[in-house]
């Protein structure tokens, strides 16, 4: 919060933010005709998208001040955006301006009292934002003169040219942000320091003594100093830097090669670099000019793939390796990257090697000034002439401060225990004379030995001599590439292409979160298809992409990720499967959009364009554009682990994932199989689904990308160490941890009862309590919990069964073993081979509840010859002998004993917690009672573990006992952890109070259905979704409230069956039919009112709905299936709210809130209630609004929606 005072001596307290679209509105009426004399005629809303930075002053409710546009090229079209730098060299007498250190302002407006304060606050803003940022200047063709507020901001420059029609201006950065002056502490800055480390004090006082500080100025020596910068002769930061630095340990716990492990090479081994074959030099005049600069050659990937234990795009930030000779030397020379491992214990005590890393033991600053944290780097760098990196480490759970922004995070070793992140800064990091140019063909030898090591370096070869030769690939689309130098020496390349999908795009993701299409031409959208950069210059990719942009004329640029089991002929020739690692960290991942699935031929050509129905290769896509080109993201670094690749630990980590300004670098997920993300899927499973993930969502996620998989079970939980045990011995530590393991078919326990001595008259057992399996599991008993298991059984049968004789014995007693006997039936498997036992139960129940589907189920088994056995309890495999290979299973019933022969055994029987995780969750002594026992805010009795899903159950002290998260949508549970979660480290999000003692006593109740389908036997795809309730596995009874309605019949496939409630809303449907459902458009039904389904209820009354089926295929509910429907009855809601007002007895309400009294009886109308709410409805501006809104819904979305007619389309 700051404070402006006008000359009047008016205050107010403003907030300084960047601008929002929602904004423009307010800025439109700040503009006078004296900010037109200056920037000319403003479209405030194109301005927004194009601008690189916009700030707003804006009071505590929100009523803006002030406002400015800030881009990185002049105004208007005086000269082309990519040549502004010699435009003003030639006509004006000015400091040197480079796109590094200068911003141009294309608008200014502010409430005319506080016009002055506010231009004043809103640059000192942008210049302690933008640490690189020198000049602001406004270059106008309009006016030689500025308005008062800007006229002591800006000075004039000299036109060199009398023939130039434009007046040019510029900002200092020393008239209102000056650098802090930084020097050599003293002891009498020690009462300056304390104040800075107040916070600090007192823990570094118990470890130091008292005097710590003072004790610390007075032993400063050639290892040891201590900086303070200064502000109007007070010290307002402090850093104290030391060259003893355990380079051991931080190479046993990070990856530290591509750095040389912060080891120098002595002067034997640069005598031996300078001997090496002249093509690895530069050439004589590079090395009479140039400074030296560390040479990037890449040891890994120019883009990540995934190691045992699986990484996120990070792992190959270390892929580009660095070495530096010394200080003494006088000329450049390009030092090959080491590949000696850095990890062995004589690291740092090699006599050939010495220590080229210097480290930052504290650190403290004014927050005022913390945006000027970098001014500290050049005098401690002098300080330490023969040290190349500065490192500092910071514990993990502290937040991201400005300093670390400048410095390049190091990729932790796999199950490093160190609980804090360490940071590195390469001393040429501190060179500001990056450059942004087109290549020439002489630079084709340095493009190469940057690229030397990459895995597609020839492709990156081939596309850079196409620029080189025509400017395009062979299909005719344009190409752009750029390089990075720094004083003629090449440190990156960029290389785009013009995006020639961008309807796809549009219709395919949500990209209008970030970009409005109606501002963009076609040709400002780019497709990055190359990005390699030396990590020494890390912080300035972005710059990098900004400079990218308005070189190549462009808005936005995409980069696709492609799922990594595809292979590069696959995809389109311009992408790949690997990512751009350096890229995808400044970009944002963009949600895909559910998809309409449409009735093509009964649409005809109302139907879409091809351009946007036409299925393509899936792919995640990553997203940048000039205004989030200055926006930074907040760095998480908090080791969040979670464990189980389950729909709620999978929806957790998307939420995160997605928060477009957050970026977690440590995301975890430990699963026994690694993420479900493998190719074929949807093909082999036997299992039914939830809809909450496809084959094809993970594709468009593309989780791999930002969460490291560690493949292995959870064996342990060490709450005191804070880590996880896994099998094979890994140790993964946490901060964090999320435990989603959720339930799963259990091996069962077999009886041992011998059937051949069992008789009627022999005493019936008690059920047996459930035990862990501990003996041999044959080779063909298959335990189906997910789709690695399913693929491993398609294998195996298709191998070793489908066309050999035997039988296959399917067991227990849940809807999966439905899917299981259809999926034998479709791989050829003769009905009479297949034996469906179910188990024994403590009640009758129906796995559908559904009679008709169950007849229909029944009846089809039947038909196929498979043979049903009730009631059946395992009590032997192989008769007692040895399980391998398994000849024979025997069952105990109700009446005589069971013994099948069986070559292949499927279990569905025994669901619940694993064993394992079990042990794990009860030897780390957490609260077990049948499931883990959680709060409401899914906490268990460890404040840092947290659960849900089905493993999880509420406390005792809520009674609620019958309902749990197995009850509930789990994608939503997912959802809703991630919302936990997420106010601890997003500083947008305030945390929430502590709840009152009665509220907390209530459980959350979730809205999102229950959902379940799959193939069944006879042929029939199947849908069932219902409303969450505590009686999923009975019947509904007969007399339930509401209305029931069914077309069709299941002997025809054509079943249809809908369920209201009392209020004619959909609580749930049940789908069986021989065709392929459209599963995305039917989960829109739900929840929706009978009227808003077309009046369904009068229409199935006078027989017009005969088929469900065809009547959800018409056009008219094409609307309802579009993904941003729900958005647009949100805004019908805000209507309602805000335009349909009522006065009643002196007060105003809407007729929402007369709706509720009437149904509450605190108000009694005259006549039936619904004809009196719409005769007042009628009468105020609610129906003009309603149907505005609806136009511009179709018109918004004519893309989609092209079969609905519209005003003057007609």
């Amino acid at each position: 919060m700051k404070t402006i005072t006008s000359p009047s001596g008016e205050v107010e307290t403003v907030t300084v933010r960047r601008t929002e679209s929602s904004d423009a509105e307010q800025i439109c009426e700040l503009v006078s005709p004296t900010t037109a004399a200056v920037f000319g005629r403003v479209n405030v809303i194109y301005l927004l998208e194009k601008a690189n930075l916009a700030v707003t002053l804006s009071t505590e409710k929100n009523r803006i001040v002030a406002h400015a546009a800030f881009l990185d090229h002049p105004i208007g079209d005086l000269v082309d955006q990519a040549s502004w730098e010699e435009f003003l060299q030639t006509h004006f007498n000015g400091p040197t301006f480079t796109p590094l250190n200068t911003l141009f302002l294309h608008l200014f407006v502010a409430q005319s009292s506080f016009s002055v304060e506010s231009a004043k606050e809103i640059i000192r803003t942008v210049f302690s934002a933008i640490t690189e940022l020198e000049y602001i200047c406004l270059v106008t063709p309009y006016s030689n003169c500025l308005e008062p507020a800007l006229e002591g901001i800006f000075q004039c420059m000299p036109c060199v040219n009398e023939g130039i029609q434009c007046a040019a201006f510029v900002c200092n950065r020393h008239n209102h942000c000056p650098r802090l002056h930084v020097r050599k502490a003293r002891v009498d800055d020690h009462d300056d320091i304390t104040v800075l480390l107040a916070e600090q004090t007192k823990a570094l006082a118990s470890s130091y003594g008292p005097y710590f500080l003072a004790d610390l100025i007075e032993a400063q020596d050639e290892a040891n100093h201590v900086a303070v910068c200064e502000s109007e002769e007070i010290a307002v930061g402090f850093m104290s830097v030391s060259s003893e630095v355990n380079l051991k340990l931080l190479n046993q716990c990070f990856e530290l090669s591509p750095f040389d492990g912060l080891l120098k090479k002595n002067t034997v081994d640069q005598t031996k670099d300078l001997e090496q074959p002249q093509q690895n030099k530069p050439t004589e005049e590079d090395t009479k000019t140039t400074p030296e600069i560390p040479q990037t050659q890449v040891k890994g990937k120019e883009l990540s793939q995934m190691p045992d234990v699986e990484g996120p795009e990070d792992g190959s930030e270390c892929s580009a390796g660095i070495s530096r000779a010394s200080c003494d030397m006088s000329e450049a020379e390009p030092i090959r990257a080491h590949t000696k491992d850095c990890t062995q214990s004589n690291v740092g005590s090699e006599p050939a090697q010495s220590p080229n890393a210097f480290c930052i033991q504290l650190f403290a600053i004014d927050k005022r000034f913390e945006m000027r944290s970098v001014d500290f780097l050049p005098y401690v760098f002098n300080v330490f002439p023969e040290r190349d990196f500065c490192i500092i480490s910071v514990p993990k759970l502290d937040p991201e401060f400005p300093l670390l922004q400048t410095f390049l995070r190091a990729v932790p070793r796999p199950f490093s225990s160190l609980p804090q992140e360490l940071y590195i800064f390469h001393r040429s990091g501190l060179l500001k004379t990056l450059q942004i140019r087109v290549p020439l063909c002489d630079d084709k030898a340095a493009v190469q030995r940057l690229v030397q090591n990459l895995n597609l370096q020839e492709a990156l070869m081939e596309d850079l001599d196409m620029f080189l030769k025509a400017r395009r690939d062979p299909d005719g689309t344009p190409i752009h590439a750029f390089v990075a130098e720094v004083i003629k020496q090449i440190v990156g390349i960029v290389i785009i292409r013009n995006e020639q999908d961008i309807e796809y795009i549009r219709a395919n993701y949500n990209i209008e979160n970030f970009v409005y299409f109606s501002h963009c031409q076609l040709e400002e959208h780019g497709q990055l298809c190359h990005f390699v950069l030396n990590p020494t210059f890390q912080h300035y990719a972005k710059h990098i992409l900004k400079e990218t942009l308005r070189l190549a004329h462009k808005s936005c640029l995409y980069y696709p990720v492609y799922p990594t089991y595809l292979t590069q002929k696959q995809i389109s020739h311009n992408a790949s499967t690997y990512y751009l690692t350096a890229a995808l960290k400044c970009m944002v991942p963009v949600y895909p959009r559910r998809q309409i699935i449409y009735p093509l031929e009964e649409l005809g050509i109302n139907a879409p364009s091809t351009q946007i129905t036409r299925q393509q290769v899936p792919y995640a896509l990553n997203h940048i554009n000039r205004k989030l080109t200055m926006e930074p993201k907040v760095n998480v670094n908090a080791r969040i682990v979670v464990v189980g690749a389950s729909d709620t630990g999978l929806a957790f980590l998307e939420t995160l994932v997605f928060c477009p300004h957050l970026r977690f670098n440590n995301l975890t997920l430990i699963s026994t199989h690694g993420l479900p993300d493998c190719c074929g899927a949807d093909s082999t499973t036997f299992l039914t689904t939830s809809y909450c993930y496809s084959e094809r969502d993970y594709a468009l996620l593309s989780l791999r990308s930002w969460v490291n998989v560690v493949t292995g079970k959870m064996m342990a939980i060490d709450r005191a160490a804070k880590h996880v045990q896994v099998s094979e011995g890994g140790i993964v530590p946490y901060d964090h941890l999320v435990l989603c393991t959720g339930q799963q078919y259990q091996i069962p326990c077999p009886t041992g009862i011998d059937i051949s001595k069992w008789s009627l008259m022999s005493q019936v057992l008690d059920k047996p309590r459930r035990r862990k399996y501990s003996g041999q599991v044959p080779s063909s008993f298959f335990t189906l919990n997910d789709q690695h298991d399913c693929t491993q059984a398609y294998n195996w049968l298709q191998k070793n069964f489908v066309k050999q004789d035997g039988n296959a014995v399917v067991y227990g007693d849940s809807i999966d073993m439905y899917t299981c006997v259809e999926k034998l039936l479709c791989l050829g498997v003769r009905g009479s081979r297949i034996h469906v036992v179910y188990t024994s139960a403590d009640e009758p129940h129906s796995s559908f509840n559904n009679s008709a589907v169950d007849q229909a189920v029944s009846s089809a088994l039947q038909k196929k010859e498979v043979h049903v056995h009730h009631n059946c309890l395992l009590a032997q495999l192989n008769d007692g002998q040895h399980p391998e290979p398994l000849t024979a299973v025997s069952f105990t019933t109700d009446g005589p004993p069971l013994r099948l022969e069986c070559a292949v055994f499927f279990n569905f029987s025994c669901k619940g917690v694993d064993f394992d995780a079990f042990k794990a969750i009860n030897d780390a002594y957490l609260v077990f009672d049948g499931r883990l026992v959680i709060d409401t805010t899914f906490h268990t009795n460890d404040c840092v573990i947290r659960a849900a899903g089905p493993l999880t159950k509420y406390s005792r002290r809520y009674y609620a006992d019958q309902w749990s998260h197995a009850d509930f949508n789990s994608k939503e549970v997912g959802q809703e952890l991630a919302s936990v979660l997420l106010p601890f480290f997003d500083p947008t999000l305030e945390m929430p109070a502590n709840p009152a003692p009665d509220v907390d006593r209530l459980i959350p109740i979730h809205t999102q259905p229950k959902i379940r389908g799959g193939r069944l036997p006879g042929g029939y795809s199947y849908l069932h979704v219902t409303k969450p309730s505590l009686y999923t596995t009975i019947a509904p009874s007969a007399d339930r409230s509401g209305r029931e309605m069914v077309t069709g019949h299941v002997e025809t496939g054509n079943y249809f069956h809908l369920q209201f409630n009392t209020h004619g809303l959909l609580e749930g449907f049940t789908c069986l039919s021989y065709k392929t459902l459209p599963v995305s458009n039917y989960l829109c039904l739900y929840g929706k009112n009978q009227l808003l389904l077309n009046h369904l209820y009068e229409r199935f009354d006078e027989g017009l709905v005969y088929d469900l089926y065809s009547y959800f295929r018409e056009m008219w509910c094409m609307a309802i299936f579009h993904d941003r429907f729900g958005d647009f009855e949100q805004e019908v809601r805000q209507i309602m709210e805000s335009t349909t007002k009522v006065q009643l007895d002196q007060d105003s309400l809407s007729i929402p809130k007369l709706a509720e009294k009437m149904v509450d009886n605190t108000w009694v109308v005259p006549k039936e209630p619904g004809l009196y709410l719409n005769q007042i409805f009628e009468k105020t501006e609610g129906p003009d609004a309603l149907k505005r809104s609806v136009l511009d819904y179709l018109k918004y979305n004519r893309y989609h929606l092209p079969m609905y007619a519209q005003p003057r389309l007609l």
